[in-house]
């Protein structure tokens, strides 16, 4: 039997999304990815075939999906903006599809889904008791997405990482509060509490995670979990010294000086600004330490694809301008 490795990529054009589907295409698939906006109905560019539609459009993601063995499932609303309204119905559409298609449906999974109680080392099968309006609607998806693999109707695949960073800025800590993007990095502002332990995920290894697991996935359970270790900064200075090497073998310059993060300005900010609204929201995951256990996936894969932490700092601080020199170009 000829093997079905055409693949829709709902978010392309984000982080993890954009990185998904450049991983994807490397590793021989047909890529597909939807793009809001686009004036062109089709368009390939760089190994990819860019379809106009919206996530929020059923019957565009269902004629988008059309033959895929895989939908990647990496949208959301940029900024924040309308989280609560539109996070569900675009899932909805994704699952409709891969029903339609016998697809399975990678989700990039995220902590907001635990509380304290799940605290702190997270099991693909720790309780999920949500302390933020977020973390309640991610609990949603995950709940959806198992109905879904039920019925028998679509497979499922969800890769949990910790926080992402990566060569190109988005919706991230790494790039909107450590350092900020297209800018020189003067300075480091940490949002954790000094001494607390964080996990981060660096992009491409999170990427590659998912290629290898899809490259497996006649193996997978039809609602399938992993966890990711990613990178563990025991107390809040590994990051941030990572960043400061970086920036000073880079540029010469004295290292940058680590201050705390402002959670004050947020607060004031937040009434007025979305992205800042959701930010701090999430504090309370910088004030209590929250790892993964991958025992699963490496008994699966039998190892987890990991960059160094310095050389994953120098990649992304030079993809997103931060080091003196132009973006790393990216497709949009």
């Amino acid at each position: 039997m000829t093997r079905n490795d055409t693949v829709l990529v709902l978010g392309a054009s984000g982080g993890i999304g954009g990185e998904v589907a450049r991983q994807l295409r490397d590793a021989g698939w047909q890529v597909r990815a939807l793009k809001r906006g686009a004036t062109e109905t089709e368009t390939r560019r760089d190994g990819i075939t860019w379809l106009a539609g919206d996530a929020m459009d059923r019957q565009a993601v269902m004629r988008a999906a059309k033959g895929c063995a895989v939908i990647v499932h990496a949208v959301n609303p940029p900024g924040y903006r309308g989280w609560a309204q539109l996070v569900l119905p675009m899932l909805d559409n994704t699952i409709a599809a891969a029903r339609a298609e016998g697809a399975t449906i990678v989700l990039p999974g995220t902590v907001y889904n635990f509380g304290p109680d799940a605290f702190p080392l997270l099991k693909e099968d720790s309780p999920q008791h949500p302390v933020t309006r977020k973390g309640a609607i991610r609990v949603e998806m995950e709940k959806r997405l198992e109905d879904a693999s039920r019925d028998g109707g679509a497979r499922v695949l969800v890769v949990r990482a910790g926080d992402f960073f990566g060569p190109k800025p988005g919706n991230n800590w790494f790039s909107q509060g450590l350092v900020k993007a297209g800018q020189p990095v003067k300075a480091v502002s940490y949002p954790g509490r000094p001494g607390m332990g964080h996990q981060w995920s660096y992009l491409p290894d999170v990427a590659r995670t998912m290629v290898e697991l899809l490259a497996r996935r006649d193996r997978l359970e039809p609602f399938a979990r992993f966890h990711m270790a990613g990178h563990w900064d025991t107390d809040g200075t590994r990051m941030s010294g990572a960043i400061r090497k970086v920036v000073a073998r880079r540029t010469g310059a004295p290292a940058p000086r680590v201050s705390a993060f402002p959670w004050w300005l947020l607060t004031l900010a937040s009434p007025f600004v979305t992205t800042f609204r959701e930010m701090r929201e999430m504090r309370y995951l910088w004030q209590t330490p929250v790892a993964m256990d991958n025992a699963k996936l490496v008994a699966f894969l039998g190892r987890e694809p990991h960059t160094p932490l310095e050389e994953a700092v120098e990649a992304a601080l030079e993809g997103m301008g931060s080091l003196g020199t132009a973006p790393m170009a990216v497709p949009a």
